[in-house]
């Protein structure tokens, strides 16, 4: 097959411990870009916390996107252009910190590129120090979230998460689209919203088919992308239940995990 794009992860998938591309990883992608494969960065991420990452990769050269809070927004980083875009009501927004708060959890979200939450937390801090984004922390919720807002996040111990994320979907699995990204952050964005359908509207945008698509991830936010995509790709690090849908699996993501892929499946070199 002769793949002609490649969505990504970052955190623990692109990004290695250090938070950074590696070299080995980068210098990959380039070639990958020179060659015409588009390239995109596909995170929970506010597309705000993205940029530096794409001028790193130089994705405005080649015309290659970012999806991102979750599949929530596209972006043409050549032309600047949200060629797909879709929020929670400010409605949404409250329900969500009301279901938070009665299952004492922390709640954030992304008003005018700042992170808005009643409480601090060192999830909250893990959040603003991946995204680089200010914090703002507001006395009401309420009164300071008054418009739409592509996602918000609940937050709290990875165990007691995973329970109140059984609870959340049982209550409105049938309104929102939710998802576990990192093990302390329960992502929720718009029914029908995920990395899997911005997947399918990029690649039939593009004129593109699917099977010449590639999805890598290592988590469970990451698994509408993976199921969505002609290939579905992780590093050695993921998640064993992501390994299981997985037909390829790279290297880590300290050991040049996307560059391993990039040389197998697009310059075939197995």
């Amino acid at each position: 097959m002769s793949y002609k794009i490649i969505f990504t992860d970052l955190d623990d998938t692109l990004l290695n411990s250090e938070k950074k591309i590696s070299q080995i990883d980068k210098e990959a992608i380039m070639k990958a870009q020179e060659a015409g494969i588009k390239f995109v960065l596909a995170s929970g991420r506010p597309t705000f916390a993205m940029y530096d990452l794409a001028k790193e990769l130089e994705l405005e050269k080649y015309g290659s996107f970012i999806l991102s809070f979750n599949g929530s927004i596209i972006t043409n980083c050549k032309s600047g252009e949200h060629i797909f875009e879709e929020s929670l009501t400010k409605e949404d927004l409250h329900l969500m910190y009301d279901f938070a708060k009665e299952n004492s959890c922390h709640i954030l979200t992304y008003i005018d590129d700042e992170i808005i939450s009643e409480t601090e937390s060192e999830y909250i801090d893990v959040e603003v120090t991946l995204t680089k984004m200010p914090h703002k922390i507001v006395k009401n919720f309420k009164e300071a979230v008054n418009k739409p807002a592509v996602k918000c996040m609940i937050l709290e111990e990875p165990s007691y998460l995973k329970e109140v994320e059984k609870k959340l979907k049982e209550k409105y699995g049938d309104k929102y689209s939710i998802a576990i990204s990192k093990p302390f952050f329960l992502e929720v964005t718009k029914l029908g919203v995920d990395k899997g359908v911005a997947l399918k509207n990029l690649v039939e945008t593009l004129g593109m088919k699917i099977e010449e698509s590639i999805a890598v991830g290592d988590s469970y936010n990451d698994l509408p992308m993976l199921k969505a995509a002609g290939l579905a790709a992780c590093v050695e690090n993921a998640n064993e239940d992501i390994k299981k849908v997985c037909s390829f699996i790279s290297k880590s993501n300290d050991e040049g995990g996307m560059a391993y892929l990039i040389e197998n499946l697009i310059f075939n070199k197995r």
